[in-house]
């Protein structure tokens, strides 16, 4: 009987001294991240994940954040704003989460905008448009960032790019999402400033799948050049159809569109277009005294070489968007923990954070930091992405 008693005496111990499952959850740092892993965009969603936990098992393999791992809730959007602000809803009132990665359309990131704020959620998105870190009527941004280029960086830096080579006369092809939206304002707004002309203008439907009609107003409209602004499949049918009906007036895509499966989807017909992009689809071509650059390529072999996703989701424009915005959020609680305010007001302190898509100055006003120098003019040549002419 005496060793019995002895025997649970010591399980009772040995149980005591061991975490529970609820102290072990709380030795973890939670961090929401959801992303369009289904849906028309999961071409973006579904990498962005991949970075996502690869970057959080980098930084864990480092001794985390403050001694403690970083735990990613993974979410999938569906492409669905509603879908969106359900998990954002989740990730805040039953998961408890301390930050907030993605979505990955703008879309879905102005429809979880209020939630988040309302919250006092530290929310880093992945999205491309303007309105979620703008204020007035698109409400406000304290609590919310991004870490792709704003729209309105990448017009000035091909507009910039459009007056070196002395095209004055332009001609819009933009879609009728929140993407191509934000992108329309900001090429209507910017024009004037680079002694450009908009000759003509069309919209299309993200789902349409020609757009002739709209390519042939445009060409008689006579444009030295045509800029289309939308990502996905459609931007190289408006490539295709480009060159189907004899346009010889160049095509230009905006910053969303440096992906192989560009070329892959549009083929011969994507031989010469040009766009903006992050540096990261032409690292090799970089100065070797480009700050960039070697985390670039270190990026690019982890990617590769290490976690092998490039074997189905080779390396696009998109691909270093979540590495850089969970990286800010560590580094922001390595300084001032996860209480909301202190880890917002940290974000918002970033300065010379050199990552994949640029370098990093995050101030009040421009909750992005990125500036016409973090990104690049490519074109394709030869089938592949190369530094523009």
């Amino acid at each position: 009987m005496k060793k019995i008693n002895f025997y649970f005496a010591i399980m009772a111990a040995l149980c005591m001294a061991l975490p529970t499952a609820s102290a072990l959850a709380m030795e973890n740092i939670k961090i929401g991240a959801f992303f369009d892993l289904s849906g028309p965009a999961s071409f973006i969603g579904t990498p962005t994940r991949l970075v996502a936990e690869m970057v959080v098992d980098q930084i864990n393999r480092n001794g985390g954040v403050n001694g403690k791992e970083i735990l990613l809730i993974i979410g999938d959007t569906e492409g669905n704003p509603a879908k969106a602000a359900t998990i954002a809803k989740k990730f805040i009132y039953k998961d408890k989460v301390v930050a907030i990665i993605g979505p990955t359309r703008t879309g879905t990131g102005m429809n979880v905008k209020s939630i988040v704020e309302k919250a006092g959620m530290p929310t880093f998105m992945t999205v491309g448009g303007d309105p979620v870190i703008m204020g007035g009527k698109f409400g406000p941004y304290s609590y919310i960032f991004k870490s792709p280029q704003r729209s309105s960086v990448a017009v000035k830096r091909l507009y910039s790019y459009l007056q070196e080579k002395g095209l004055t006369k332009i001609a819009l092809l933009t879609a009728a999402d929140g993407f191509g939206k934000d992108g329309g304002r900001w090429l209507d707004k910017l024009a004037g400033d680079y002694g450009l002309t908009i000759v003509g203008k069309e919209s299309f439907g993200p789902k349409d799948t020609d757009m002739t009609a709209q390519l042939t107003n445009l060409k008689n409209s006579q444009p030295q050049a045509i800029v289309c602004w939308t990502i996905g499949a459609a931007g190289s049918i408006v490539a295709k159809n480009k060159v189907q009906l004899g346009i010889t007036a160049p095509l230009f895509q905006c910053h969303g569109l440096p992906d192989p499966k560009y070329i892959e989807l549009a083929g011969k017909a994507s031989e010469g277009d040009r766009m903006p992009a992050t540096k990261l689809m032409v690292a090799d071509q970089l100065s070797d005294d480009d700050p960039q650059k070697k985390v670039i390529q270190e990026f690019v072999h982890l990617y590769r070489d290490v976690y092998h996703f490039d074997k189905k989701f080779p390396i696009n424009t998109h691909s270093g968007y979540a590495w850089d915005a969970i990286n800010i959020v560590a580094d922001a609680m390595k300084k001032a923990g996860t209480e909301p305010k202190a880890l917002r007001a940290a974000i918002e302190e970033t300065k010379g954070y050199v990552g994949i898509s640029g370098i990093y100055n995050i101030t009040p006003e421009d909750h992005n930091g990125l500036d016409v120098d973090s990104m690049v003019i490519v074109q394709v040549k030869d089938g592949k992405f190369t530094l523009a002419d």
